[in-house]
């Protein structure tokens, strides 16, 4: 009873995974594009590009003119004494102070705010390649994402499978055993291996369930059904098929190669700002202020003045105690960590591209190995169980041939799908990651 109920639960399952059509599967496109509104990794990287270029108008207003105000209105209270030969006088004095002042201030000449003006161009362009970079990161990401989850299922699909085909050898083992025909070991080894799939079987449902959620962090929400990898999809190879061609395009126009080579250009440009507090600033400074107040101690008139004024006003730093110098010193120690970081990069980006490029090379070799070693092993488990019907074969070799298909359907399936992710980390590595590739490779999905 317990081989037939356990029979009878592989029979439901595997009807699910490989007969159920939903109406509605989402494909590879659908998948990139929840989640390129959801996607809070994204999301974040968007913000801190648009608060990064915030650093070009933030440069351009030190070159713009300033204009402040300032007013203030006082009231007065006070007592005035005087003695003179024959009489003493007192005078009690209550009046308001009335002054504004607008002050207009266009620097002339200020060499750190023209060097802080380039820096915020830089920034911007280091923004945009941030952003360009993250936006390639998240179709890795949605497509590793979507690839674990269809290798997920053909994993448990082959453990199913194999699990079936298990069983039903195990329940020849025991009739055969019950007539004589076999011995009890054979029933042990079947047994044995049949248990063992049941543990494959959890492990597989538990994995499916960590990818699934895996993907749906990154969109938002389950994505339901998917559209799986066609069974006789074709890969195609790098072109140009020279890995120098990848390797040198990756140093030049991968995305983060373009940000580092930015950054360290703005860290230049601060050596050159903080040396310019060395030099004299001029600006031309405008004023008009008006004050209102009492002309007289004892009587009630009072004096309005009106002041204009236009003149040019000239800094020059001497001695600020050695800040200066300090922050130099400070900038140029961390130019020098940019331009290692920018060195690193490409280094990083050569290396990315060499791995993904034989991951693509290598990937496509070991899909054609594994196609033709699936069709061996098939024909080598189809002459184990002729074998063994007729006495030539023994059980223990039966139960190595079927658990040999399900390790190279298994096999095949994770070479196909590492091979399609190398060929979108390829054209990530040299920049030229998009939306149209995912396009490229959706027509290989078809609906379950």
């Amino acid at each position: 009873m317990r081989l037939k109920s356990s029979a009878s639960r592989v029979s439901t399952v595997l009807g699910l995974l490989f007969c159920a059509a939903p109406v509605f599967a989402a494909d590879l496109l659908q998948v990139y594009r929840a989640a390129l509104a959801n996607d809070q990794q994204y999301v974040a990287a968007r913000a801190a590009a648009d608060a990064l270029r915030e650093k070009a108008p933030q440069g351009l207003s030190t070159l713009l003119p300033t204009i402040g105000a300032t007013a203030n209105t006082t009231w007065n209270d006070n007592k005035y004494s005087t003695d003179s030969t024959d009489t003493r006088y007192n005078v009690n004095k209550q009046y308001n102070t009335n002054a504004y002042n607008v002050q207009l201030t266009q620097p002339l000449f200020r060499w750190q705010n023209y060097v802080q003006y380039g820096q915020g161009q830089l920034q911007v362009v280091q923004a945009d390649a941030n952003l360009a970079q993250a936006l390639q990161d998240l179709i890795v990401r949605v497509a590793g994402a979507y690839f674990d989850v269809l290798y997920a299922q053909e994993n448990l699909k082959a453990v199913l499978a194999n699990k079936q085909s298990i069983a039903q050898q195990l329940e020849q083992a025991k009739k055969n055993f019950e007539v004589g025909t076999a011995t009890i070991t054979d029933s042990q080894e079947a047994q044995a291996r049949y248990d063992l799939a049941i543990a494959q079987e959890i492990a597989g449902l538990n994995d499916l369930e960590v990818k699934r959620y895996t993907l749906r962090v990154i969109v938002g929400k389950d994505s339901g059904e998917l559209n799986r990898l066609k069974p006789q999809a074709e890969l195609k190879p790098p072109q140009p098929a020279s890995m120098d061609q990848w390797v040198d395009a990756a140093q030049k126009d991968s995305f983060s190669v373009q940000a580092q080579q930015a950054a360290a250009e703005v860290a230049a440009k601060e050596v050159e700002r903080q040396r310019a507090g060395h030099y004299p600033t001029l600006d031309a400074v405008a004023n008009y202020g008006k004050n209102n107040t009492a002309l007289s101690v004892i009587g009630s008139d009072s004096l309005e003045t009106n002041a204009r004024n236009v003149g040019l006003q000239l800094n020059i730093p001497i001695f600020q105690g050695g800040y200066v110098n300090s922050k130099t010193r400070e900038a140029v120690a961390n130019r020098v960590a940019a331009d290692a970081a920018l060195e690193t990069a490409k280094r990083t980006a050569a290396l990315n591209t060499q791995q993904s490029f034989l991951g693509v090379v290598n990937g496509l070799a070991q899909v054609r190995a594994l196609d033709a070693a699936l069709i061996s092993s098939t024909s080598a488990l189809e002459s184990n169980k002729l074998g063994y019907e007729v006495g030539v074969r023994i059980n223990i070799d039966v139960l190595n041939a079927e658990q040999q298909v399900y390790v190279t359907k298994s096999s095949l399936a994770k070479a196909r799908f590492d091979t399609l992710l190398a060929q979108l980390k390829l054209k990530a590595a040299v920049g030229s990651l998009g939306e149209a590739d995912l396009e490229q490779i959706n027509p290989l999905f078809e609906a379950p």
